[in-house]
């Protein structure tokens, strides 16, 4: 069937919708990006951070493991491939931005839906941001950045501990409080 045909009812309640951790990690992204980029953002969610960027740099594409995402973050002008992470990707690319997973959940809290994947971290906030930072040396530039928003429920020096084993360096670039006391920190990786 050609694609045109194809139709794909996207619900947006299965979809992150922007929050104080979307607004930040756009604000530094903004204040980062460069018109020479190519750039990835890994959890388009609702496209809310790379359609802030499109007119911003020279290449912008955006996955998500979340059909309900990629649909709708495409409509709403951004190249997207539906994947988990940057599966099936290849770089270079000169920033790379990821808003992942960081709650820490534990298997009894599981909803078993697509916002879940937005949201759940494991039990320690740091499995998919592991993953990550594996893959991620493959796909950057020799210049190349990385901004991570990571939480500090997630650990913050757990993380930096598994950026240094991934052979990267990170310098925390914003930071900031939200309800409840959780601070939300956003860190610049490079190569070393």
């Amino acid at each position: 069937m050609p694609r045109s045909q194809i139709s794909f009812h996207a619900d947006p309640d299965q979809v992150y919708q922007p929050a104080e951790d979307s607004f930040l990690l756009l604000k530094t992204a903004k204040s980062e990006v460069r018109s020479s980029d190519r750039v990835l953002e890994i959890g388009v969610g609702s496209g809310y951070v790379s359609t802030g960027l499109l007119s911003s740099c020279r290449l912008l594409v955006a996955t998500d493991k979340n059909p309900h995402a990629a649909s709708i973050a495409h409509n709403a002008g951004v190249q997207v491939v539906r994947a988990d992470l940057a599966a099936g990707l290849c770089g270079p690319f000169d920033l790379i931005l990821f808003n992942p997973p960081y709650l820490p959940t534990a298997p009894s809290e599981r909803i078993d839906d697509w916002l879940e994947l937005a949201l759940d971290g494991g039990p320690t906030g740091r499995d998919v941001i592991i993953r990550f930072l594996q893959e991620v040396p493959s796909l950057l530039s020799s210049e190349g950045r990385v901004l991570l928003l990571i939480s500090s429920l997630t650990g913050p020096e757990e993380v930096e501990d598994l950026v240094r084993e991934n052979r990267l360096v990170s310098t925390t670039v914003a930071e900031e409080r939200v309800e409840g006391g959780e601070i939300l920190l956003i860190l610049r990786l490079s190569r070393c």
